[in-house]
Formats: structure tokens, sequence, C-alpha cells
């Protein structure tokens, strides 16, 4: 699920529903218009995950357009909150036979429907800017992620200083439009308890996105989105 205008309600915040209604117009043209934007990122994190092995989930899989590039050897489970950008999938799926393919679900990213530690690695890629709540989903993922695997971000993080920074700063009034977080600390995804950082590196186009890996640490599972609701 990537980054596509508009998604707030008046209140200012991100909504689900506006979400889903957002990616039923765009997901007929999403490869077109965003794809070869984000080319370059994707390709580097998912030619990292080819070198692991086991069960992957790609949180906001959004129209498969990376499904094509993981190694044969790794099951892939996509999940993904808009059913046309699904539908998108699963016909690229059917149609590139890609038989590693497990399933492709509807699912929020904030309150995933899989046991604890159910994937060796985890990746979501321009997804955390565009989620209503995103420390919230970054719970999730260290939830679903067994100890000792993998959880990957791609994604646009705020500069801290210089011409993008300013330009960043000039475009946060208009988050509501653009449909993400012009201004996003990378701060925000780094205080999980049970994720490592590992690496952090700049990617294409000059240094626009970020690739972050975390290694999941043993000890307590991350909390369940209903225990996060009933502490909130």
């Amino acid at each position: 699920m990537n980054q596509t205008p508009p998604i707030r309600r008046r209140d200012g915040k991100l909504d689900s529903n506006a979400v889903r209604k957002a990616y039923k117009r765009w997901a007929p043209v999403y490869d077109e218009l965003f794809g070869s934007v984000t080319r370059a990122a994707r390709r580097a994190a998912i030619r990292h995950i080819n070198t692991s092995h086991g069960r992957v989930l790609e949180v906001g899989v959004g129209t498969g357009i990376a499904l094509p590039l993981y190694a044969g050897h790794l099951e892939v489970v996509g999940i993904d909150l808009s059913l046309e950008m699904l539908e998108q999938a699963r016909r690229r799926v059917t149609r590139q036979d890609l038989s590693n393919v497990s399933a492709l679900l509807e699912m929020d990213a904030g309150q995933l429907g899989f046991a604890d530690a159910s994937f060796d690695a985890v990746v979501a890629m321009h997804v955390v800017t565009v989620a209503p709540e995103p420390k919230r989903v970054m719970a999730e993922l260290e939830r679903v992620c067994r100890p000792g695997g993998e959880v990957i971000l791609v994604n646009h993080f705020s500069a801290q200083a210089g011409p993008r920074a300013a330009i960043e700063q000039a475009l946060a009034p208009f988050a509501d439009r653009l449909g993400w977080r012009p201004e996003f600390p990378v701060e925000t995804v780094l205080d999980r308890p049970g994720l490592e950082p590992i690496e952090r590196r700049g990617l294409p186009p000059a240094g626009l996105f970020t690739m972050l890996r975390f290694r999941r640490i043993g000890g307590k599972n991350a909390e369940s989105p209903q225990a996060m609701a009933a502490e909130a």
C-alpha cells in the first residue's frame, strides 16, 4: 500500500475507509504512476530477502508489483487493506504463475490476523507513512516475526536539514491532500523493544527512500492491538 491521495478525515486523522476509497481509484493505474519511482528501492529490499529462507510476509502488497521478484524457494504471503489492489495482485500471480505466493489477503496492517512468530521475514514497503497508526503497525510487524527473523522497512523519512527538509516542511500542511506524511521522522519506527536495528541504507532515487533492517530479538511478544487499545 503506497503513497496516494487523499486519505484523511476532517479531524486530521488517517482513516481506513478513506484509504480503501483512495486505492480503489488508484489501483488500475498505480504501477504506471508509481512503479518506476519505487523500483530501485523495491529491488534492493527483495534482493536481500532472497538470501534468506522460509516464510515471508509482505505488508501492503498493493498490486503485487514486487511479487515476481521473490526467489522461488520462499513462501510469500501478501496483505493489503485495498480489495481492488489485491485483485490486481491476484491477476498478476495467475498471469505469471507465481506458485510461491501462497496467499493474498485483505487485512489491516495494524491488526494482522496471524499468530505470533508466524514469519521468518516481514517486509513493509512505503506503508508506515500512510498508516493511520504507524506505531501500532510496527508492533504488529514485530509480533508476527519469529525471534531471529528480520523486519524490513522501505520508506520515505524526513530529512533533518537541507533543501529536502525545507520542501518537506513546506508540504506538511498539505498532507491531507497528498495522502502521506512528508514529515515523518525515522524515530517514529525505532522504539520497538523487540526489534534491534541492524542496517540503515539510503536508496535511489537520490536517497529519497531508506531501507531499515531490524532483527527480531527474543523475549515477550509485542502487544496485541487489543492490549494496546486497553492501555490507551
